[in-house]
């Protein structure tokens, strides 16, 4: 049970019994970002991982609308909220070409220009869609090393009518950097260290103000395979320590 708006899994809950139902509905209408008086309901299912598909509607050099797809995004959450993600997402050719499918569809239906973060499950060949934004999405801060044009200049580009390229230029990985601390005016350390991994780039987001669980930033790496690029974004991220000021 989950709200028809929300993010990072508030307001979702997993019901067994008939007993939960009403803790689920409460649960979903407080705490999702618009109380609508609905509700979604969805089976359980056995999926192997979940992509974001990063989804561009733009126009091409005919002055047409056209979609672009990145390279899918694979991604690892906790509590609903995302931890890692890399790029590429090894996956069949079949299940790729569904995931597409359904992208374009619901995208088409939705309409506009910009970029659209398509959440997918994937098993095997067998493709589900989970949910979308249409905007940037958090996973896909990864494309900030792994493609020419990452998610945000997609977005400006195909919002202001200019070309778009969604290219992948080589394998890379982000991880976020958590906050650790409840605080204000928080200063980070260990800077010097993080951005002597090989291939790597830190983006800290300039929040003032840092809770434990609250994503301060994220490290970026690059490197020949993904998993490589795991290990050495986690290092990175691993590196930086959040102090009160």
């Amino acid at each position: 049970v989950k709200p028809t708006m929300s993010s990072s899994g508030k307001g979702q809950s997993l019901v067994n019994n008939a007993g939960q139902l009403k803790a689920a509905w409460d649960y979903a209408k407080a705490a999702g970002r618009v109380d609508t008086g609905k509700v979604i309901v969805e089976a359980k299912i056995d999926f192997d991982f979940e992509i974001t598909l990063l989804t561009v509607r733009a126009l091409n050099a005919k002055g047409e609308n056209q979609t672009y797809f990145c390279a899918p995004i694979g991604h690892r959450q906790e509590h609903g909220d995302y931890r890692e993600s890399w790029q590429p997402q090894a996956m069949t050719p079949t299940a790729l070409a569904k995931a597409q499918d359904i992208a374009l569809n619901i995208t088409d239906c939705i309409g506009g220009l910009g970029l659209f973060g398509v959440e997918l499950f994937i098993k095997d060949d067998e493709v589900w869609f989970s949910e979308i934004s249409p905007r940037p999405h958090d996973t896909g801060m990864v494309t900030m090393i792994t493609q020419k044009q990452n998610e945000f200049e997609l977005h400006a580009r195909a919002l202001l009518g200019l070309p778009v390229n969604t290219r992948l230029h080589c394998n890379g990985a982000s991880a976020v950097i958590l906050g650790g601390i409840d605080g204000h005016g928080v200063v980070y350390q260990g800077l010097e260290q993080a951005l002597a991994v090989p291939d790597s780039e830190i983006r800290l987001f300039g929040k003032p103000e840092a809770f434990i669980n609250r994503r301060m930033g994220v490290a970026l790496a690059a490197a020949p395979s993904v998993d490589e690029a795991r290990i050495k974004a986690a290092i990175a991220a691993s590196m930086i320590v959040i102090k009160p000021e």
